[in-house]
């Protein structure tokens, strides 16, 4: 199995994932699926700042990675009929940098950072002028003849993503008129997401086979369009191009997906805290390092599916495995601290 194959649910960013945004992304509030709270506050936002001929406010949006910040931002622009800037935090590494950008901006223009939690501290100093009086203050020269300039910037919108709102600094995020946290999708919400991928890319198929694979997408729509793309190809090579449930469940088989959408990641970890640590609690570094997975991957990917399915505690002394996990794994539990297959 290729290392492809192995991460296929993974909901980092690869570079396939560029393609499928540019021909899956929906252009429209009404042609987005699921998030229907947000869309509804988004949708009336934006007609009062379009009727007061005015940017949207600041908004933030956070959650898990794969839930569609990115999309929403485009979205937004979109409707606004505005140009949108596209950076990251950690692609800012000056504060000149985002001055730069600043004001190469437009009025009523968009500018979107993903995971925003990662600008330096000293960059987010620039960005609180210009976020609340559209203004930058800049120091030329040092030491006792240094001068501050302030710069004028177009009236514009910033949407910052973030999968760590936590880490984010009280000063920028009250900075944000709008705050809004992305939910992980139902499965009915998967199955008309890629209902409607699979008629853009024109996959033949029958609703029980992309049913089967809304099930097991983790309830994120990037795994959900990724798992799509591999059981394409396997139903192209193997049974003539169409997707049902048989060929959706032989694909998955063999990308190694099981029935709840976990991959061998992820069974690797449940199985490192039962086996290893006698089913916990154990801290995030240890079972990184007994893992070798990164500890970030294991915080901000793996984990939070995890807990949604109820297999993972989080408690003051570390991580736990919660009797569900030794059930879905075939384990159970013994007195003396060891585990067995069921």
């Amino acid at each position: 199995m290729t290392n492809k194959e192995q991460n296929i649910v993974n909901t980092t960013v690869v570079e396939e994932d560029i393609e499928l945004d540019n021909s899956l992304r929906p252009k429209k509030l009404s042609d987005y699926v699921g998030q229907n709270a947000i869309k509804e506050n988004l949708d009336i936002f934006i007609s009062a700042a379009k009727k007061r001929n005015e940017p949207v406010e600041h908004i933030l949006l956070y959650g898990p990675p794969g839930l569609g910040k990115t999309t929403l931002a485009h979205i937004i622009a979109n409707e606004m009929g505005a140009n949108i800037r596209v950076t990251s935090g950690t692609a800012i590494e000056r504060a000149g940098d985002l001055a730069s950008i600043l004001t190469s901006l437009q009025d009523g223009d968009i500018l979107f950072i993903d995971e925003i939690h990662r600008l330096n501290r000293n960059i987010e100093e620039v960005l609180y002028p210009a976020m609340e009086d559209y203004a930058i203050d800049m120091i030329l020269g040092k030491g006792p003849s240094a001068k501050t300039l302030r710069l004028d910037v177009p009236k514009f919108t910033l949407i910052g993503a973030t999968t760590k709102i936590g880490a984010l600094s009280s000063p920028l995020r009250d900075r944000f008129g709008n705050i809004f946290r992305l939910e992980f999708y139902e499965t009915n919400e998967l199955e008309d997401i890629i209902t409607r991928s699979a008629k853009i890319l024109n996959i033949k198929h029958q609703k029980d086979g992309l049913s089967e694979i809304a099930k097991r997408a983790r309830k994120t729509p990037r795994v959900a369009n990724r798992i799509l793309k591999r059981v394409r190809d396997f139903a192209e090579v193997r049974h003539q191009g169409e997707i049902n449930e048989e060929i959706a469940n032989l694909a998955l088989e063999m990308l190694d997906i099981d029935s709840l959408g976990l991959d061998k990641t992820d069974r690797m970890i449940l199985e490192t805290i039962i086996d290893k640590f006698s089913g916990g609690p154990v801290g995030l570094d240890a079972l990184a390092a007994a893992t070798s997975e990164d500890r970030d991957t294991i915080e901000d990917v793996i984990e939070p599916y995890l807990m949604r399915l109820g297999f993972i505690d989080r408690t003051p002394r570390g991580r736990v495995a919660t009797p569900g996990a030794y059930e879905h794994l075939n384990k159970t539990k013994v007195s003396d601290g060891k585990q067995k297959l069921l």
